[in-house]
Formats: structure tokens, sequence, C-alpha cells
């Protein structure tokens, strides 16, 4: 079993109190050099675009009861060499870097390619950039970039197709990693079928709206759209940016995406704590058939598990005041969490979510690791949620590995 650490960077209000971005980024740092002493393999960046705070102004605030920012990191390309000054041994990545906003997937390409160019001008630095990237969270920090509906077909199948531009995005974003020049012309069609509609009637509604919308042409059963990204022939530069030290993880269940994407170089595959347990079986399947071949066999690690740890090891307490102490700052946390993403919140959902977290004492901590986890799979361990006190947030780190992780490495 192996460790990774999740950073959230999330300046959530807490018990009242909103910390400066100052102090948000000198714990973050102080956070990422203990984790490297500590022996975590990788620091995920939690990512976060255009304020919240101030989104909640407009007509449909997305997390209108969410006081704070959701996270004060918008580009892990900054932030990676300053952790790799800080540090010794830790690699870097982003969780999750949203390739569809900030100029859209090219913009992106560059801006990676240019980074691993600097980054391997120093011949003893082998730590890698771990790319995971995603479409985003919130479509309110994709808008301003043009990516939202463009007539009304568009509008009423925007979900779908949403997805089928993500997939789009992660072709342009393979391609010019690479050194190939390519149009748009060049990428798969932008279009929708009856098969990507669970709803037929949708299908439907969908269908009349377009042949509307083109009455010279006819509603058949792949609808047709112009791509979001039209550009004529080119290629990306530097071309020799040193893509061994890139490592890349897509944040998205969609089969299409993830073969799609391995079809071009080695991609991992992001998970979230509530991820149901036969996606994340069914995902290890198909990617031991599709994991791009430069990347050897695909491995259960390449899959990293997002855990929230709330670990109490305090020499005061028995056993069973530390799992209680810790179940109680887990049931406070996560209501506080969640009554600040949806206004309320219920005793069936707190209980959920500390069915899918890590609490307790080393003891039982080791136990839930032992009865959720396979031996071979990667934990990444986020112990700043909802929390500012640096102190507290070390301390957790501490027990995790010293107490927690020796028994759990070779299970």
């Amino acid at each position: 079993m192996k460790f990774d650490i999740f950073l959230s960077l999330c300046q959530a209000e807490v018990e009242g109190v909103i910390p400066t971005e100052r102090l948000m980024y000198e714990n973050f740092f102080s956070q990422v050099q203990l984790a490297d002493a500590l022996g975590f393999e990788v620091a995920w960046v939690g990512e976060g675009h255009f304020s919240s705070t101030v989104q909640k102004q407009n007509p449909e605030p997305v997390i209108p009861f969410f006081s704070g920012e959701v996270a004060l990191n918008c580009d892990v390309l900054h932030v990676a060499p300053r952790i790799f000054r800080l540090t010794r041994r830790i690699g870097v990545g982003s969780a999750i870097r949203n390739i569809l906003c900030n100029g859209g997937p090219l913009a992106h390409a560059e801006q990676l390619k240019m980074f691993l160019s600097i980054h391997g001008l120093d011949h003893e630095e082998t730590r890698k950039i771990h790319l995971g990237f995603a479409s985003g969270r919130f479509a309110y920090a994709n808008r301003p970039y043009g990516i939202s509906p463009r007539n009304p077909t568009e509008n009423l199948a925007w979900p779908e197709l949403k997805a089928k531009l993500f997939i789009a995005a992660t072709e342009v974003f393979y391609r010019a990693l690479g050194r190939e020049p390519f149009a748009t012309s060049d990428l798969a069609p932008l279009c929708l079928g009856p098969e990507d509609f669970g709803d037929g009637e949708r299908w439907q509604l969908v269908q009349a709206s377009y042949g509307r919308e083109h009455p010279q042409g006819e509603a058949g059963e792949q609808l047709y759209f112009p791509h979001f990204w039209q550009f004529e022939r080119l290629a990306v530069l530097p071309f020799d940016a040193p893509l061994a030290l890139l490592d890349l993880t897509v944040g998205s269940y969609d089969p299409r995406v993830q073969e799609l994407a391995n079809g071009f170089f080695p991609t991992k595959v992001f998970n979230l704590s509530y991820t149901p347990q036969a996606t994340i079986e069914a995902t290890h399947r198909r990617l031991q058939a599709c994991f791009h071949p430069q990347g050897g066999p695909w491995r259960r690690d390449y899959l990293p598990r997002t855990s929230l740890i709330f670990i109490d090891a305090s020499p005061q307490l028995s056993p069973a005041q530390q799992n209680a102490r810790a179940k109680e700052r887990a049931s406070k946390t996560l209501e506080t969490y969640w009554r600040a993403m949806q206004g309320t919140v219920s005793a069936g959902k707190i209980a959920e979510e500390l069915s899918n977290a890590l609490w307790g004492n080393p003891e039982q901590i080791v136990e839930q690791i032992h009865g959720r986890f396979h031996k071979d799979d990667r934990l990444l361990c986020w112990f700043d949620f909802c929390c500012h006190d640096n102190a507290q947030v070390r301390q957790q780190m501490q027990w995790f590995m010293e107490k927690v992780a020796p028994q759990c490495m070779y299970l």
C-alpha cells in the first residue's frame, strides 16, 4: 500500500473565522514540507477558479451557503517550483486541473510543456509533475471561456454534450502534448446519438430542436455540432519538453475518456471517497486491457483512493476516548461542511460520510484500512478538511505515517 496526501487550500469559514490568504499559503507549505519528511509520495493540490464568494452574488449561486473560497490555488505549475525547492523527495500533483477553462486544452498543453522544459533543465531533478485533469466542478469557471450552450439545442442537450466536449478536449490536449501538427479537422466529430441519452423522450426533443435549427438538413440518428476549439494546423512548442517527467491522471469515470487518453499516453484515474466499489473494480478491469503499453502493466495503485482522515493518538487518552474524540471531530467537521455546501444536512448523510472516512485511534484506522482496501491500493490522505489549525493537521499527518502506515505498507 502506498500513501499520497491531498492539500485542499480551501479557505472555508471554520467556527466563524476565515484565515487570511497568506496564512493559508504558509500552512500549506509547512504541511508539504512535513509530508516530504514523513514519506508521502505525492502532494496533490486542490484547484479552483474565480471567487466563489463573489459568484454567490449572481442570480444562480452554485454554493450559496458556503462561506469562504473553495481553493486558493488556480495553477499548480506556479505552485510546483516552490514545492520542489522546499522539499527533497515528494512529487507534486494537481487535483484537479480544469483543461476547459483558462484558454482551453491547447493553452494547458503549451503551459505544461513549457513547465516541463524548464523543470527538466535541472538534470538532478527526476521528480515528476503529476497532472490530474478533468472538466471542472463548477460551470461558472468555464463560462467566461465560452464553455456553455451556444444555441437552444445545445442547451437542451448540455449534460450529454458537455461529456462529449470533455472527450474532445482530452483529444486536443493529448495531441498538443505530442510533436505532430494537427487541426480541428483532424479531431473526431463532436456528435450526439440516441445512445448518449438514457431518456428517449429527451433525445426526441433534442432531435426536434436540431431540426428546427437546421431546416436544410435532416435530424438523423447522429447530430453533429461545431467544435468549440477552431484552429488551423499547428504544433505546440517546446518540441523537446521532457514528457518522462510527466505523469497523467484523468478525473473521469467515463470509459470513453479513459480509453481515448490511453491511446496516446499512459493515463491513470482519480477516484473520490464516495465512488462505489463496483465502479472502482470495473475501472481496474478496463484499464488492465486498455492501459497504454508504455506504462507497463496496469497496477491498482494507479487509481488513488481519496480518504478523509480523522486520527487521534493523544497519549493522555484511553483507546476508547481516542476513538470517541476522533468520531466527534469527524462528525462535527462533516456536518459543518455539508451544511455549508447544501444549507442543510441529515443524520443519515453524516453516517454515510463517516462510513467513507477513516477515523479513530491508529489501531482502529488500521482495521478500517484492512477491511476496505486492497493491499496494493494507493491512499490519497486528506487531513486539512475544514481545518485551519496547522499544528493539528501536522500532528495528524505524523500520527498517521508513524503509527498507521507502517502496519499497512505490506498488508
